[in-house]
């Protein structure tokens, strides 16, 4: 790998795409060579700009520097709730469902605020705001212009109603008004963008459509369509946007991308590719955006990896021909089409990288993201995946990092999961230390990528690291950052068994019951089992009788659909965790509640009752109920219980004879 490292900085394909005769390489490189652009984050500074020393009259601050000054003096605070929750303490989610119905509460909320404010302007019209903050104010949402006109078009194009846009575009053409290129091209990117369909209500209704009946169907298209069906939508065979294109007497780079762009996205690929073709044929240059798409179509347009590759490298010398310059999307699209083209792909995307470094474009995170794909899959067994992880932590560290790529939000996490399935613990901490820089932690994605990213991490820890660093990275996390799954806990709960921290599992039961996972059966059983496995102290056995009798009563609870089921298993180690704690009474009840959900106790639980009966108060009247309850069940161990109590127990005549029948009536017949 050592061999790779080096190309990864220093590969320069001799077939190379864009590489400029002078460009200039920095020197002083390490790895894939890109530090100091990642560092700064900005763009060259020419010969003349440096030359030229401008000095400001006065310092300019922005109106946040104050809060931002603030906010600067003010420290995490990890046994807080995250600051969305912090508007109604007594509300605020304790559990991942609960989380999720606050979220999706709030977000109703505010869709409904919106919808009230913008349908109904007149009753907001007082700005109390100092200063004046536009997003609170009513939004222009209703047509105001009726009459046939140009004006009333872009009106529709600016308030996104594409049927009503399209509707009067027609009724322009009909009364033979001109229309400017511009605006006939802004309509053609609307219509492409949302797939000849209104989009959906940032309210969250359905969007209703002309009552006309749908081709092959009985069905008026008028029914309500949910948000998932609408972006689902394919593009379909002659659309609206086919037809205003098809009418432009002059078509130009522009109209030819807006298309090609909305059929890529919505996935008619042999389109795309066919309307590209068209584009050549009629001698019209294409731009980024639309080489841009077709490198990301090109997995779709061919079946075989060396196809796909070398579709991709005829659409990059296509643009060197045409003399269209490249950006980081287009690199990051090779990249990401290079997730698919097999084992190959490797040598290819070092190439890649190679071609962004002599253009001088710094990679965004997503770039990495698509680099750790490709060789993590591709990785054989004399390649480890970490090395190829190693070398771009290093390029990584101490960057901040801005969004450049909406692929930007899956690198943590999904660098996280190579971090886990390798075990690597010293890459995962320079990955949470690389979150920690500026406002990286921006990049973790929304609270569900975030949960994924943390949830890796605690994983990580749990497998690698020792109970108290666990613990300390425990509290930081929850519940500030991170509501841990079921399986985190169950991470948890291995982690104090292999430090053989098991005084603290009535602490973390507390845990359990306040994140809501006391209604998971195979976590409740997991803390049971190793809570029973061992005898311990008769301190740490009140504590595990204390929670073994929590346990309980969470069983018993009415819960509903939630409630737990009482298994065999369950019943025995409750019962064995409160003879061991002297709570005979208690074990007793459990006992009997054998009987009444039809399980049977195991023969050495009966066997550890009648030793604990020993040493308490009335100890004949237990061993005789302990037999009789044995005989009950028909179990074989009821006469050796029967012979103990005897031999063990001082007992009157009566108890004694009552023992011996049930002793006799357990001998196996010959």
């Amino acid at each position: 790998m050592a061999a790779s490292g080096r190309r990864l900085g220093h590969y320069v394909s001799k077939n190379s795409w864009f590489l400029l005769n002078n460009c200039k390489q920095s020197r002083n490189h390490r790895n894939f060579g890109w530090s100091p652009c990642l560092q700064q984050q900005t763009a060259s500074v020419t010969k003349e700009s440096a030359e030229t020393i401008v000095i400001p009259r006065k310092k300019t601050w922005s109106k946040e520097a104050v809060l931002q000054a603030l906010a600067s003096t003010v420290n995490r605070d990890p046994t807080a709730y995250n600051y969305q929750f912090q508007d109604d303490p007594y509300l605020s989610p304790k559990t991942s469902a609960e989380f999720k119905l606050y979220s999706l509460s709030q977000e109703s909320g505010r869709a409904a605020a919106k919808y009230f404010v913008n349908n109904f302007p007149k009753f907001f019209t007082k700005d109390f705001a100092e200063p004046h903050i536009p997003c609170l104010m009513p939004e222009t949402v209703a047509l105001v212009i009726e009459e046939v006109s140009e004006a009333a078009l872009k009106e529709r194009i600016s308030l996104r109603k594409v049927t009503a846009a399209v509707d009067m575009y027609d009724q322009l053409l009909q009364a033979g008004m001109a229309l400017s290129k511009e605006i006939t091209y802004d309509l053609l990117d609307l219509i492409c963008l949302y797939n000849d369909r209104n989009p959906v209500q940032e309210d969250g209704g359905p969007e209703v459509e002309n009552t006309e009946l749908e081709e092959g169907t009985r069905r008026p298209k008028g029914r309500l369509r949910r948000a998932s069906d609408l972006l689902k939508s394919n593009w379909k065979d002659k659309n609206n946007a086919e037809r205003i294109f098809n009418l432009l007497p002059e078509r130009e780079t522009r109209c030819y991308s807006a298309l090609i762009r909305g059929m890529v996205k919505h996935e008619a690929y042999a389109k795309a590719a066919s309307m590209y073709t068209d584009m050549l044929n009629n001698r019209i240059t294409g731009d980024v955006h639309i080489f841009n798409a077709l490198i990301s179509a090109a997995p779709h347009l061919k079946d075989k990896y060396n196809e796909r590759w070398d579709l991709i490298a005829e659409l990059l010398n296509q643009m060197r021909q045409q003399k269209v310059q490249p950006n980081l999307l287009t690199f990051n699209s090779v990249l990401k089409a290079l997730r698919r083209c097999g084992a190959s792909a490797r040598s290819q995307a070092l190439q890649t990288l190679s071609e962004m470094k002599a253009l001088g474009i710094a990679p965004s995170l997503a770039t990495f993201d698509h680099l750790l794909a490709i060789f993590y899959k591709a990785a054989s067994p004399a390649q480890k995946p970490t090395d190829i992880l190693q070398e771009v932590m290093l390029e990584l560290e101490g960057t901040s990092f801005t969004c450049q790529d909406p692929n930007d939000v899956l690198f943590f996490s999904n660098a996280m999961r190579v971090c886990l399935d390798t075990k690597d613990l010293e890459q995962g901490y320079k990955l949470q230390q690389l979150v920690e820089v500026g406002e990286n932690w921006r990049l973790l994605g929304d609270f569900y990528q975030q949960g994924s990213y943390y949830g890796r991490f605690f994983g990580l820890l749990c497998m690698m690291e020792d109970i108290d660093t666990v613990l300390k990275w425990y509290r930081q996390l929850v519940p500030l950052l991170y509501y841990p799954n079921s399986q985190a806990i169950s991470d948890l709960l291995q982690a104090l068994d292999t430090d053989n921290r098991l005084d603290l599992l009535p602490t973390i039961w507390k845990d359990i019951k306040v994140l809501g996972h006391d209604n998971r059966l195979h976590v409740v059983e997991e803390l049971l089992v190793l809570m029973a496995r061992e005898k311990h102290s008769p301190e740490l056995q009140e504590s595990f009788a204390v929670c073994a009798l929590d346990v309980k009563s969470v069983f018993e609870s009415d819960r509903g659909k939630s409630s737990l089921e009482w298994s065999p298993s369950s019943l025995n180690h409750v019962t064995s965790l409160l003879l061991r704690a002297n709570r005979i009474p208690q074990a007793w009840e459990m006992l009997q509640l054998f009987q009444t959900k039809n399980r049977v106790p195991t023969g050495e639980l009966l066997e550890e009752f009648l030793s604990a009966c020993g040493s308490v108060a009335g100890a004949s009247q237990w061993a005789v109920k302990l037999v009789k309850l044995s005989a009950s069940f028909c179990l074989p161990a009821t006469q050796k219980l029967a012979q103990r109590a005897v031999a063990e127990f001082e007992l009157t005549e009566e108890q004694r004879a009552i023992l011996t029948d049930l002793g006799s009536a357990g001998e196996p017949e010959d």
